[in-house]
């Protein structure tokens, strides 16, 4: 039965999700939101399409780990009669000739460690979404896969009659395995695979070395770091909210959707926490796709999300040939929710874009007509920040004011203020100081609500309700942690959606029901704001407790049940992994209290 115990490997163009057995179950081509040719992930009980798995003879057990500081997977496959063997898996990423070498392609190196040990290789693309296996043809060293209009070519050193009919072979040496583009492979493969992973190691070793992290807890960030960089395209420098569609939420809720997307919010977060650590190369890529996004726009809406491509039409259709994860369908191509009106998006474009003014380690600082054109997206922050949208929860059959959304326009006209004084603006720095002003003003009236026990902000401006956005609220700027209406709010939050270690995000039934899980940010939003509260011995408890819930790969999904820790929802999810990059910034020792 499948599960959430997976490996990624990427290039920051293709990506892969191994699991427990070393099987590549999971991974789209030409991109991460395109057709998964590998898809067993999501295909129920047909375990034996949509892979690529080696198969050791007599195999009694595996285990796996990660090359340090790299997306480099080693796994070792032991048989009942002493023979190993190790399989390495990654994707080539590493600088040549002036430019990244990312093609779309995974290595994989097959080693003889013990015995004698013999394999049957399995490798069974599928394409059109699962709906039919690849027609193949192949010469004398490759195998060349019919995925769809672009073909895939297995060049290797092993017998291709074996690979071809899955038969089981003798492996007496290190074989090689490079599935990519469909061209003839140039040079010694042995010596140019082996060389592409060292390459590929060095390559994720400097940039590791280039970040700022805490002093405790650095495997896990790091961890989470290599990750969310994983989760950019590179060529465009959109980011994911994951690399998966169709995980549920929870078992059998039917709250299956497609992640492989560009959220503006997800995004956001995600450069607040690589630029915490220092990792400004996927800043300043995100930062172009944005001027991408808000160009195409002509100073009107701003969708939730777009593609890694910035296309703007993402319709939601089901893929009717896989069953889904666990047989829980349906699988989901496309995601509704660019449909949607979320005004919060305008905040989280302006946030990070102001960094570009004052941030002098950037390649490329941001001037005037930056400025101007990030105007149109303040404006519209303005006038949207007091009008009913489907909030960041993404609620599909009901909208309101939430108090989210109407701070994060606050949040923009705020920054846009702080930018135009910078610049030396100083008509458009009053300008947007007064309109934050405003909304602020707006929100103390319309979303504080008075009760018997001191009041507390609501979710929305119609009603009480609470969520666990109203905890970011801080982080924003908007109040302080000593202020008392926040200490009031943060109080009836956690009595409201606490349980026990876990978060709820809200508890009021919503289009699907009443939610049956955690959501894993909001606990590290709590865990942000126990340490803000100066609860920091409990903070760190729930911490750890957190980091107990990761994979074997140090990683988390978006959801956790909290009543058997069992993760749910997609995977990896880069809220999630924020949420321990910062809370490990908040929580550990400095450095000075070890050097």
């Amino acid at each position: 039965m499948p599960d959430l115990e997976l490996w990624p490997i990427g290039n920051c163009q293709v990506s892969g999700l191994i699991d427990r057995t070393g099987a590549l179950v999971w991974g789209c081509v030409p991109r991460v939101d395109g057709d998964p040719v590998f898809c067993s992930l999501l295909n129920g009980e047909q375990r034996d399409a949509g892979v690529w798995r080696f198969e050791l003879e007599g195999q009694v057990s595996a285990s796996q780990s990660y090359i340090r500081n790299t997306p480099i997977l080693v796994t070792r496959l032991e048989a009942e009669d002493g023979s190993a063997v190790e399989v390495l898996d990654f994707a080539p990423r590493y600088e040549g000739k002036g430019r990244m070498y990312r093609p779309v392609a995974f290595g994989r190196i097959v080693r003889p460690i013990a015995g004698h040990p013999r394999i049957k290789v399995v490798l069974k693309p599928l394409k059109n979404y699962g709906a039919q296996v690849a027609d193949t043809t192949n010469g004398t060293n490759h195998v060349r896969y019919l995925v769809g209009p672009q073909a895939l070519r297995l060049s290797t050193d092993a017998p291709v009659g074996y690979v071809l009919e899955q038969r089981s072979f003798r492996i007496e040496e290190d074989t090689h395995f490079f599935l990519g583009p469909d061209e003839p492979f140039v040079g010694n493969l042995r010596e140019e695979i082996r060389r592409m992973e060292q390459s590929t190691r060095k390559y994720w070793q400097q940039w590791v070395r280039g970040l700022a992290t805490p002093f405790e807890w650095q495997d896990e960030v790091i961890r989470c770091a290599i990750t969310l960089k994983l989760c950019q395209h590179e060529e465009t420098g959109a980011i994911v909210a994951a690399l998966t569609t169709s995980i549920p939420e929870a078992a059998h809720s039917e709250r299956n959707w497609d992640y492989r997307y560009c959220w503006i919010r997800d995004s956001y977060y995600t450069v607040q926490a690589l630029n915490r650590l220092g990792a400004l190369d996927v800043l300043e890529k995100y930062l172009g796709y944005l001027r991408n996004i808000i160009d195409s726009a002509k100073g009107g809406q701003i969708q939730p999300l777009y593609s890694v491509m910035g296309e703007s039409e993402l319709d939601e259709t089901t893929a009717s040939y896989l069953a889904g994860y666990r047989g829980m369908g349906p699988v989901r191509r496309g995601n509704a929710a660019y449909r949607q009106v979320q005004h919060d998006c305008y905040g989280q474009i302006v946030l990070p874009t102001v960094q570009g003014f004052f941030d002098k380690r950037l390649l490329r600082l941001a001037d005037d007509r930056d400025f101007e054109s990030l105007e149109h997206v303040g404006e519209m922050a303005w006038k949207m920040h007091d009008q009913p949208d489907a909030g960041l929860w993404e609620f599909r059959t009901r909208q309101e004011v939430h108090t989210y959304s109407a701070v994060m326009s606050w949040a923009a006209c705020d920054r846009l203020a702080k930018a135009a004084e910078w610049l030396g603006k100083d008509d458009r720095a009053k300008l947007w100081s007064d309109r934050a002003d405003a909304i602020r003003a707006k929100i103390e009236a319309e979303a504080w609500k008075e009760n018997g026990q001191g009041g507390h902000y609501g979710a929305s401006f119609e009603s009480d309700y609470l969520d666990a956005s109203l905890l970011q609220m801080v982080e924003l700027r908007f109040l302080s942690p000593d202020n008392a209406r926040f200490q009031q709010t943060f109080a009836a939050v956690e009595k409201e959606l606490r349980r026990g270690d876990h978060m709820l995000r809200y508890a009021a039934e919503d289009d699907f029901g009443a939610p049956e899980t955690a959501f894993n940010v909001c606990t590290f939003w709590l865990i942000e704001a126990l340490h803000l509260a100066g609860r920091d011995d409990e903070a760190r408890v729930l911490f750890e407790t957190m980091l107990s819930h990761t994979t074997q790969s140090g990683l988390l999904s978006e959801d956790l049940d909290y009543e058997t820790g069992e993760l749910w929802g997609n995977f990896p999810q880069t809220y999630s992994l924020v949420g321990v990059i910062n809370c490990a910034g908040l929580l550990s020792k400095p450095w000075s209290e070890v050097r």
